[in-house]
């Protein structure tokens, strides 16, 4: 038994029938060949369809490698009446062939019907009362390949510990490697009982008091440093400070979200986007924010909205290897080690170049705001939340579509993981395409997450079905405004002496 800490437990707290706190990612591989992979024939499945075969040979490799991502065989038991943070326990009724499964998608098997095979996937929660993840193998795609969906909750992992939890199961070429298998077969610790649970609750929230105080002279604290730090950035170096929460524009991005998603992807390639980058300043996350900036911006004009003030993002920012971080659970590497930061889009700057320099001195001055917050301030306050209480909240404002009055926190979200420069491989087939896609929340419509696979951006944008049915003109425009980034610095690398 470990008990859900933090972060984790928020993200189970918070979920709802609208606001699903899972991410995905899509896979899309290259299948081996009729005689299996370098090596021959993988044994035991040469009767098999091909379909059939590379299913097998995916169930497979999950299996024999489960032992190496143990929160996957883990599900939630909560405490009676919601008095303290839920458990994990590990599942006596672990059935692995629930949680890998077989799809088909419908003729032709193109794009379109494969994004939107991932949308309804992805709009449909996770049943809380097993090990929160899924994955599905994709057939019928029209190119020949298959695509691999794989489902997580966030309580089970955050950006960067979701790329590590992935590389478990791939390989760095065509012959998986040899895995060594655990010294003693998998056996579940019993469930804890009702009473046990209400036991532990009671013991643990005797030390509450002490948290929630040594909670709020942190808070006191960095709110102290952030006014001072805001003064200083105003009145000595004359600049902006980073947005505040509800300072965001309204859009019609931002409103209550429906339980139902749209889905599309694009790619880009990742030396336009270095080229950009060594032309102009600043960091690749700071062309991504320029690209999505300039796509958002056209998306609102399109719509005929003309806004006062720029657009806000809130970008995720991973705490792992921070002095300051907590360790993870003992027993994962998975888990949320996370914070974020406001940043402004600058979407009232109309030239591109310009605009990206906007965002490079802004995404300075937040990651500086940043990093004067102690990472554990965010793990401790949602450490003293109630679940019952958290749950209750987050329900009544869906059902009440609060956020359809409220100011938005931010306009949307945007995550930049980095991932694998190489190639690589699972169950024989090469990948060849790797999208990512994050959750929506209540009043935020829109998410954009990008990874960067072997030489290539991979951006999935995700949007509520009502409020952003047209996620293929974002993508699309996203691609416009990398495409305009990349020729001004083509043209300024020819014209420098």
């Amino acid at each position: 038994m470990e008990r859900v800490s933090g972060l984790d437990a928020a993200f189970l707290a918070l979920e709802t029938s609208t606001m699903h706190m899972h991410i995905a990612a899509v896979m899309v591989f290259e299948p081996p060949g009729p005689d299996g992979d370098a090596n021959g024939e993988v044994p035991g499945d040469g009767g098999l369809a091909p379909a059939a075969r590379q299913f097998e040979r995916l169930r497979r490799v999950v299996e024999e490698r489960m032992h190496l991502v143990p929160p996957l065989r883990r599900r939630v038991v909560r405490v009676p009446f919601g008095l303290h943070h839920p458990v994990w326990v590990e599942d006596p009724d672990f059935d692995l062939d629930y949680h890998v499964r077989r799809a088909h998608l419908p003729a032709p098997g193109g794009p379109g019907e494969l994004t939107a095979f991932v949308a309804d996937l992805v709009g449909r929660p996770l049943d809380q009362a097993r090990p929160l993840w899924e994955m599905h193998l994709v057939e019928g795609l029209d190119s020949g390949h298959v695509a691999v969906v794989v489902k997580l909750h966030h309580a089970i992992i955050d950006g960067a510990s979701g790329a590590e939890v992935l590389a478990a199961f791939l390989d760095v070429g065509p012959v998986p490697r040899s895995v060594v298998a655990p010294s003693r077969p998998w056996r579940p610790e019993p469930v804890p009982s009702e009473a046990e649970l209400l036991a532990w609750a009671a013991s643990a929230m005797t030390r509450q008091p002490e948290r929630a105080l040594a909670a709020v002279r942190r808070t006191v604290g960095a709110v102290r440093g952030l006014a001072e730090r805001n003064r200083r950035l105003r009145e000595e170096e004359e600049l902006r400070p980073p947005p505040a929460p509800f300072s965001a524009p309204r859009t019609s991005l931002n409103g209550a979200i429906s339980p139902h998603r749209r889905f599309a992807v694009v790619e880009v390639s990742l030396e336009d986007v270095r080229t950009v980058k060594e032309a102009f300043g600043g960091t690749v996350n700071d062309v991504v924010l320029a690209a999505v900036s300039g796509a958002l911006d056209r998306l609102v004009r399109e719509r005929g909205e003309h806004l006062g003030h720029p657009m806000v993002a809130m970008v995720p920012i991973s705490a792992r290897g921070r002095a300051d971080a907590d360790p993870p659970s003992e027993g994962t590497a998975a888990g949320n080690r996370v914070s974020a930061m406001l940043v402004s889009l600058a979407t009232s700057v109309s030239d591109p170049v310009e605009r990206l320099r906007a965002i490079v001195e802004g995404t300075r001055v937040a990651k500086d705001q940043a990093h004067l917050l102690p990472e554990d301030l965010f793990q401790g306050w949602a450490q003293l939340a109630f679940p019952a209480l958290s749950s209750r909240v987050a329900r009544l404002s869906g059902n009440l579509r609060l956020f359809d009055h409220l100011p938005p926190l931010f306009n949307v979200v945007v995550s930049n993981i980095p991932g694998p420069e190489m190639p690589l491989w699972c169950a024989g087939g090469r990948l060849v395409a790797l999208y990512p896609i994050g959750p929506i929340v209540e009043g935020v419509g829109l998410n954009v997450t990008v990874v960067s696979y072997h030489r290539t951006m991979y951006f999935g944008v995700l949007g509520c079905r009502e409020l952003v049915p047209e996620v293929e003109r974002i993508t699309g425009h996203i691609a416009d405004a990398v495409g305009e980034l990349v020729k001004a610095a083509t043209q300024d690398r020819r014209n420098r002496p």
